[in-house]
């Protein structure tokens, strides 16, 4: 089992390597166009659809310390995701495997936060229904990036657990509105809970559906946990792989999981409350609406399944390492037809500005 400890004090380390590397990829490192350039120096032309529309699906992936976690989840759910817009991927799949590994690579980054985007590309499909041709023969974009791992809840906010509220001024948007099984950049509900959590002093907020249901909020699933059970929504929500992964955990410890309606009841009337996300993991709340949850201190499942959480990061079952020698000593591996561009005669020059960070995580 990975304790708190032992997961911070190696990101710090790790981290900090990381903020000294003269590598142009290591602030991120972007795939646009079927060439790799800096994260900072990426582009997308303003007239495709995902620009226009948001008409897009994408998921969110991660490396941690070295390995990649649950890629082909991740995969499969965009393969899904784009099977209900009719969409399809612009390149065969293991190529995007090799891809992102590849750029994983030659970035250096060793806890990465790794997106993959496909886009509608640059017509739409209201130029389909006008000409009576199919929305599935349009070309559609693919877009990469991998930056140094991002923090929904900061390592340090989650030694005591973070604060959130239940909206009271926005619903989550209905799934007869937009499908909530595919992953999608629509935010407006869900910014409008980050505004509002921000006017009543919290930092997350959770939404409800029309019915007074707990959703989930802006980027992350919920769960509760009531005498050792755990209960989280089967309606309204993104299917999680990070869900998936605390699922496994809880059973790895014997706690019962409910997937089934959420009543908000239950938000105040729970022994714990958490939220899980790939960019951040297995996160505590600890007062909701202002009020402790239960003490006010992260409880006994939680911790189990941070901690289970974490120590499947290291499994062959749920990750494999990367070979990080490509790209060594200004050696760059190039994805097959496409152009790298950061690196002068073979040899890398430093980027300006800083690497992307965390403040630094002392753990007693």
């Amino acid at each position: 089992m990975s304790t708190m400890n032992e997961v911070f004090q190696g990101y710090a380390k790790r981290l900090a390597v990381l903020q000294q590397s003269n590598n142009p990829f290591a602030r991120g490192v972007a795939w646009v166009e079927n060439e790799l350039v800096p994260l900072h120096e990426a582009r997308i032309p303003l007239m495709d659809q995902g620009f226009q529309h948001s008409d897009l699906t994408y998921d969110v992936p991660a490396v941690w310390d070295g390995r990649f976690f649950r890629l082909d989840d991740h995969l499969d759910r965009l393969q899904k995701s784009c099977a209900k817009m009719r969409l399809r991927f612009p390149i065969p799949r293991e190529q995007i495997k090799q891809t992102l590994v590849d750029m994983v690579a030659q970035s250096g980054i060793q806890d990465a936060f790794v997106e993959i985007i496909v886009t509608r590309g640059m017509q739409g499909v209201r130029e389909c229904v006008v000409n009576k041709t199919s929305p599935s023969a349009l070309k559609n974009n693919l877009y990469m990036f991998i930056q140094p791992y991002v923090w929904v809840m900061p390592p340090e906010m989650q030694l005591t657990g973070g604060d959130a509220i239940v909206a009271r001024t926005v619903r989550r948007t209905p799934p007869g509105s937009h499908d909530p099984t595919i992953k999608n950049l629509q935010w407006g509900d869900l910014t409008r809970g980050l505004i509002e959590a921000s006017d009543r002093g919290a930092t997350y907020s959770f939404l409800t559906d029309g019915d007074a249901n707990i959703t989930e909020g802006s980027g992350f699933n919920i769960m509760f946990v009531k005498d050792r059970v755990i209960y989280t929504a089967d309606r309204g929500v993104l299917e999680g792989i990070t869900r998936k992964s605390a699922f496994d955990a809880a059973r790895a410890n014997g706690i019962e999981i409910r997937v089934e309606v959420v009543p908000v009841s239950l938000a105040y009337d729970c022994d714990e409350c958490l939220m899980v996300t790939t960019a951040g993991g297995v996160m505590p709340i600890t007062t909701l609406d202002g009020q402790p949850v239960k003490d006010g201190k992260l409880g006994p499942v939680t911790k189990a399944i941070w901690d289970e959480y974490w120590a499947m990061h290291w499994r062959d079952e749920f990750s494999f390492a990367i070979d990080y020698s490509v790209g060594q000593n200004g050696q760059v591996k190039k994805t097959p037809g496409a152009h790298v561009n950061g690196f002068v005669n073979g040899v890398d020059y430093k980027a300006n500005g800083v690497v992307n960070s965390v403040s630094e995580v002392t753990v007693s």
